[in-house]
């Protein structure tokens, strides 16, 4: 819908795509779908929802072996954005390289895009 014809949406690291592989073994998955909804200090949240039925306007990227789709509403806010998996000594999660993201809150959970530039 709004991608850039030949190239994926988001991109994954090898570690994200491991988890999220592992992850659509369990229950029929076909895989996660990513998105953004109003919340949080800095306005926008990213939201993960396991998948077990694909919508047909959801953006979908494959690569080794994950499946990742986006839903239609958070398409323009993903393009670029590299999805990693990190663990550390107290926490294990994704994180969301965004180049679209102007500022994000303390604890990184909330976001805040980038204006459009103007026509």
């Amino acid at each position: 819908m709004f991608g850039i014809p030949g190239k994926a949406a988001v991109t994954l690291t090898p570690i994200a795509a491991k988890q999220i592989a592992r992850l659509m073994e369990k229950d029929g998955r076909q895989g996660l779908r990513i998105g953004v909804k109003k919340g949080g200090c800095a306005g926008m949240e990213y939201t993960m929802d396991y998948v077990s039925e694909v919508n047909p306007l959801d953006e979908i990227v494959e690569q080794d072996g994950a499946r990742v789709m986006i839903a239609p509403m958070a398409q323009m806010f993903l393009i670029g954005t590299e999805i990693d998996y990190d663990i550390d000594l107290l926490h294990a999660g994704f994180k969301f390289r965004n180049p679209n993201v102007a500022e994000a809150c303390g604890c990184g959970e909330s976001i805040k895009f980038k204006d459009a530039p103007a026509a």
